[in-house]
């Protein structure tokens, strides 16, 4: 095999490699012996089969069997040997003379092939210990804890209907409503009801309608006047100002609720006390682990702004075309197919392909950092994060399984997010992460989706 260098450009490589039609008809030769030895074909005794009738009736395919065998373990010898690392499947390409490819097969040429391909970068891991981030915390309070437990119970609160001195709705109030929406003067599909209950402040309606009906009594007609917001589902309402005509039929304050052991038996727990503190738990898991997404999005963001390399533009090509398509796909369902041809669009891509090699280069980054730091997936971990994932897909278990065992490549999907959090934490006691405490809603506050 003789292999030369004909690009070396960035990361980019090309390699021309030649095997000799001897090597090649030497391993047709053996393959035919082989198949010479277990062919029982009519007419010929076992064993006995000429080299001529094996040739004529298998040849051609064992010639392209041994050719795709070649392009493969030649090509992967020879970047192993130049101590490369390819980002991708390396690209072959014969030659495209007329007749190129019936010679190649007939054994009467030699394989002559070019590959195409690039390269992993050398990344050069810096020190972190400079790196300083602040970990919003969130304390479950008795209050937050209150909270959480009354929307709980908020279902099975007894509301009663108001009358006397203080009649009129108030943050917290059922009201039940009919209305009547109208764009531009006109009713729209989907823009009436009647006999709505709506609890003030529960964020049921879009922002701004519930704030309007605080101070109105039964019996009142109210014109409420919005703007759906600008990403809303329904692509046709998305932004627009509406006017709602509300007429009130019954303003009620909610009443007294016990949560009681009768109550959290109905949620399948023994006690109140032991409910209380179930939600507890759940509340401070929550709020860790968005605490830690937050502080894992700021430990990337400074990694980002350390880090510059080059980047496989393959790789780069296939992250971007991944979030675009799920763009488009979102888009469309919402009723707003993208125009591939606007600017908007255009801007869009190029943001978009920004995010891609963010994605790429922390991805390449924290894969070096973990290789180096002899980071390890263990099978008990895989094993768990099958399990949650047939978890995720009720009823549906069985196909779960029987997916990953007929495409045992697919387990790299379960195991690189295990890999990345393990090295998260690895970086994360490597830098310097304070504690800041903030409130649930500042918690929450979404974060742009670059990582």
């Amino acid at each position: 095999m003789q292999v030369s260098e004909t690009l070396s450009e960035g990361l980019k490589r090309q390699l021309k490699i030649t095997i000799p039609a001897a090597a090649l008809n030497e391993k047709l030769a053996a393959k035919m012996e082989e198949v010479r030895s277990q062919a029982r074909l009519p007419g010929f005794r076992p064993g006995k089969v000429p080299l001529s009738h094996v040739k004529r009736m298998y040849g051609r395919q064992l010639m392209v069997d041994i050719i795709n065998e070649e392009l493969s373990s030649s090509t992967n010898e020879a970047i192993s040997a130049r101590n490369e690392r390819p980002a991708t499947q390396p690209k072959f390409e014969l030659s495209e003379e007329e007749g190129a490819g019936d010679k190649l097969i007939e054994g009467e040429i030699d394989l002559d092939v070019t590959v195409d391909y690039e390269i992993l970068p050398e990344i050069e891991v810096k020190d972190h210990a400079g790196i300083a981030i602040e970990r919003p915390v969130v304390e479950v309070s008795e209050d937050l804890l209150e909270k959480r437990l009354n929307q709980l119970t908020a279902n099975s609160r007894p509301y009663e209907p108001k009358s006397g001195d203080a009649p009129k709705a108030e943050q917290g109030d059922k009201v039940t409503i009919s209305f009547v929406g109208k764009i531009n003067g006109e009713p729209f599909d989907g823009g009436s009801g009647e006999g709505i209950d709506l609890v003030i402040g529960s964020g049921q309606f879009i922002p701004g309608f519930e704030e309007q009906l605080e101070g109105v009594a039964k019996g009142e007609e109210k014109l409420v006047e919005v703007s759906f917001p600008e990403e809303y589902a329904v692509a046709k309402l998305a932004g627009q100002p509406a006017t709602f005509e509300v007429t009130v039929t019954e303003v009620a304050a909610p009443g007294e609720f016990v949560l009681d052991d009768a109550f959290a038996q109905s949620l399948g727990v023994d006690t109140a006390d032991k409910l209380r503190e179930l939600v507890r738990e759940q509340m401070v898991a929550q709020y860790d682990e968005m605490s830690r997404r937050k502080a894992k999005r700021r430990l990337l963001d400074e990694l980002d702004k350390l880090y510059d390399f080059d980047l496989p533009e393959a790789l780069v090509s296939q992250e971007f075309d991944g979030i675009w398509a799920t763009v488009r796909r979102d888009e469309e369902a919402a009723g707003r197919p993208v125009d591939e041809a606007s600017e908007e669009a255009e801007k869009s891509k190029a943001d978009y392909r920004r995010i891609a090699e963010r994605r790429v280069r922390l991805g390449l980054l924290l894969a070096e950092i973990g290789n180096r730091s002899e980071v390890d997936v263990t099978e008990d971990e895989l094993r768990e994060a099958l399990m949650d994932r047939a978890r995720q897909n009720p009823g549906r278990e069985q196909q779960v399984f029987e997916f990953y065992r007929k495409n045992p490549e697919q387990i790299a999907s379960l195991r690189a997010p295990i890999f990345e959090e393990k090295v998260v934490d690895l970086l994360f006691e490597a830098i310097t992460v304070s504690d800041k405490a903030v409130t649930p809603e500042e918690l929450e506050k979404p974060d742009d989706e670059d990582a």
